[in-house]
Parts: C-alpha cells; structure tokens; sequence
C-alpha cells in the first residue's frame, strides 16, 4: 500500500466482534487469564495493551521499521534509548539539538556516567575527531532544533557502522511522510508523537521505532520496565491524528514556504532558516534525502531582544507557544523557552541569540499567516 493508505488502514481492522471501522479503545488496566498458563495475548496494560499495538504497527509501518514502542512523551521515549548504554560510553549528538535533550544528556545522563560530546554534525571530520574507542552512538536530529540544520544521515550512518557504534535520529521536525531515516542506514528512530503525528495539539506521547529484531526486544523490555509506555487513550488519539499526516503536512509545507519567502525579503529580517530556501546551506541536501522541506522555520530579527519581542507579542494569528506541529501556528522565542536549559554558552555555540524567532507552521490560510506576520514586523520597523 502506498504510505497514505498505510496512514489510514494500518493497525485499524482489530474489531471482529462489531466490525468497527475505527480502532477500538481498550481502558482496561488488566486482563483476565483462561487458565494459569495462558491468555488473550495481554495481561497487563503497562506491558501490552490492542490499543497501544495498533499505533505501534501503524508508525512501525510507516518508518519502515520491524517494531515500534509507544511512551508516554518524546521524552521518556529518549530516556527508553538511554538505557541502551552502560556508565563509561560515550554517545556523540549535535551541538544544536532540542533543548530538553541536551538537558538530558548533559544535566542528568552524565551524572550517571554516560559520556557525550556535542558537535557541529555537518563537520564530518569534526565528527570523526569526536569518535572514541568508547562510542556508542551518534545521535543525529536532523532538521536541528530550532536552526533546521540538515545533516547527511547516510554519510552519518556510514560513520558510525565504521566505528561499531548505532545510529539513532530524532525524526520529529519532519515525520515518516517527510523523511524516513532508516532508509539511510539509521538503527533506531525516535519521535515525540505529540507533534506531526498525532497533528492536534491534544495528546503528549513518544515512539522508540526500531529494524534489528535485538533491539526491538531490548526497547520492548526496557519499555515495560521503565513504566513508561503510552497510554490507551492517548495512543488511539496519536492512531486518529496519523490518519491525515500526509494532508497535515502538504498543508503545513504550503504556509512554511510562503512565510519563508516572505521573511527572506523583509528589511526587518537578518536571516531566515529554511532548508526550502536555495538560499539554505544544506538546500540539495534536503531535495535529497528528504521528500520535502517541512513545516518549522527559523528566523533572526533585526535589532535585538526588544525588536524580537516586538514581534512575538504583535502577532495574532500565532500562539506564544512551545511546542509544534499542531494545526494551528505557534511562534515561540528559544533563548527563553524551548533552550532555556541550555547554558548561555552552548546555545551561543549554537548560533541561538537574542534575535531568534522558532515558528511552527499550521493549517491556516498562508495568505492571512503572511500578512498577520508582515504586519508585525512592519511595526518592529517603524
């Protein structure tokens, strides 16, 4: 099946008593046995629930993976990856990831022993400096959070398999319909559900998606035994929301170019960070390996905090808000939210200043998200 009949008809045709178009949801916490040695297949929901299965196949299907694992966040699916590793190795990541991965790694994982470094990922010798007999894994987002870098996750993959390490990719910015890391050679792949694919604003959940059957197990036990797993009705609410990805996201890459090209020719605008740009450093890198640009943007006002600020609170049509991939747009302010638990040198290192301005495109018009953003930046000017 073609990757939008799979968003619809994968993990849905479970209901043989009523025949139920929709996947049923099943609230139940534990399961009766048939007898002391067997049962229905699940006994308890921390550990299994039809629910929870359903969206794993869905998104297991759409990545391209042999299994996946629904959690409770984005987060608690890196924590589930985490403890892949033992005290003592070492994981490389980028220098400009999401802030609350960095928190992770660098506030509470190296206290445990865990030894990372965070470098310029698109600086293959840079890269392969960082590689020590202790290396692990290389940790690879790719767009970047928030300054859509892109990195070339075959060259990456190809790195790490030279050193025995694993790879794992964030794949959240851009989605199965979008990119697919494992296409490349990437090992495992992770996303925060609560933003592309369930699409709505209204759920929190992660997924740990995997293609060696050691690692699915692994994840899978880990999973359970971390308690972190998604819950039922959170994960029919991610199933519900996958089922118009690919529309969400053509109608999100529509309003992500128009406000691109808008920002690009504003004389209030230092730079604009979109890989739909020419412009864009990594632009033929994007037309390669992804199957569009995506729907987050970057951008550095003139000026300084004063005139960013001017323009996150002169928008209307957009939310003052973290997070993203909703249908409704949100434009959000790094330094002090999404990043503020980066130190003040590591989000500088990371080309994160005063000046930038993180916007998540929704479904709205992109004539009334251009003019509403112009409008604002017109007042940051005079």
């Amino acid at each position: 099946m073609k990757f939008q009949t799979r968003c619809v008809r994968t993990g849905v045709d479970k209901d043989s008593s009523y025949n139920s178009v929709i996947t049923p949801i099943y609230p139940t916490s534990t399961f009766y046995w048939d007898d002391l040695e067997s049962n229905r297949g699940y006994d308890y929901t921390r550990s299994g629930n039809p629910t929870r299965a359903a969206l794993e196949e869905n998104i297991a299907s759409l990545e391209g993976g042999e299994a996946c694992r629904a959690t409770s966040t984005g987060m608690s699916a890196i924590t589930a990856v985490m403890h892949l590793f033992q005290p003592g190795d070492h994981i490389i990541a980028g220098h400009d990831i999401y802030g609350g991965t960095y928190r992770l790694f660098h506030d509470v994982y190296s206290s445990w022993g865990l030894k990372f470094s965070f470098v310029d990922m698109g600086d293959a010798a840079r890269l392969g400096e960082a590689l020590t007999p202790q290396t692990k894994a290389i940790w690879i987002e790719t767009p970047s959070n928030p300054l859509l870098r892109v990195v070339d996750i075959a060259e990456i993959a190809e790195i790490a398999r030279e050193a025995g390490a694993i790879t794992v990719a964030d794949n959240t910015f851009m989605s199965p319909y979008l990119q697919r890391p494992m296409e490349h050679g990437v090992d495992i792949v992770m996303h925060s559900t609560t933003k592309y694919l369930n699409g709505h604003s209204d759920v929190v959940g992660g997924c740990i998606v995997t293609r060696a059957p050691e690692h699915s197990e692994r994840i899978g036990y880990i999973v359970n035994a971390l308690g972190v797993a998604c819950s039922p009705f959170d994960a029919w609410l991610v199933l519900r929301g996958l089922k118009t990805l690919g529309p969400r996201m053509e109608a999100h890459q529509r309003g992500a170019m128009a406000l691109a090209e808008t920002l690009a020719a504003h004389p209030s605008v230092e730079h604009v960070y979109y890989p739909g740009l020419p412009s864009h450093p990594q632009h033929e890198l994007a037309r390669r390996q992804q199957d569009g640009f995506g729907a987050m943007l970057s951008f550095d006002v003139a000026g300084g905090r004063a005139e960013a600020e001017r323009v996150l609170y002169g928008v209307k049509l957009f939310y003052l808000a973290e997070s993203l991939g909703g249908v409704e747009s949100l434009v959000s302010y790094p330094e002090t939210m999404s990043h503020a638990s980066m130190t003040l040198e590591a989000r500088r290192n990371a080309g994160i200043t005063e000046k930038t301005i993180r916007i998540s495109v929704g479904i709205e018009d992109p004539e009334d998200l251009v003019a509403d953003l112009r409008e604002a930046l017109d007042r940051c000017r005079t």
